[in-house]
């Protein structure tokens, strides 16, 4: 998995810092292409330090509706919550209000994604600096971050329906 950045290095001036996303997908079977993720983070890296970037990417979150760690938002019922994700020809565009990013994704997490019709996204507040846009993030560092303690129940979660370009 390759990350992407989200918001351009001019950027971070601002509380978030570089905010990033990698999109993995789980293990497929013969029935089941596996569920798509696709996880937001910072580097940590903002004007005042990561620990002002968590509060920062906390409250951004919560001012779009999505709790941290308490339920799964499904954004395909809750249309409230201003997210939507295009996939399309190997890349997914993700759209917030305060960050927009596109990034490659490989052809059995687009195949995944438009099978199921929706994406798992993980809204990390944590920030995780070692994965630093266009180098390789192997498996097992992924694993381990985002099994880490307290990773997933200090993070929003929702599901996003996908959307496709329409010929």
């Amino acid at each position: 998995m390759t990350s992407s950045p989200a918001v351009s290095p001019d950027q971070q001036r601002s509380l978030l810092g570089t905010l990033t996303v990698i999109p993995w997908c789980s293990e497929p079977t013969a029935d089941d292409p596996g569920d798509p993720l696709l996880m937001v983070y910072s580097l940590g890296d903002g004007r005042d330090g990561p620990e002002a970037g968590e509060e920062a990417m906390r409250a951004q979150l919560e001012r779009l509706g999505m709790s941290i760690g308490e339920r799964l938002t499904d954004l395909g019922k809750d249309s409230g919550v201003p997210v939507t994700l295009l996939v399309e020809a190997q890349q997914a565009v993700l759209t917030l209000p305060f960050m927009k990013v596109q990034c490659p994704v490989p052809p059995e997490w687009e195949k995944a994604a438009h099978m199921k019709g929706q994406v798992y996204l993980i809204f990390a507040v944590r920030p995780w600096p070692e994965a630093v846009p266009g180098k390789e993030v192997p498996a097992e560092k992924l694993r381990a971050f985002v099994t880490g303690e307290g990773l997933l129940e200090g993070s929003a979660h929702c599901l996003a329906p996908v959307l496709r370009v329409r010929t």
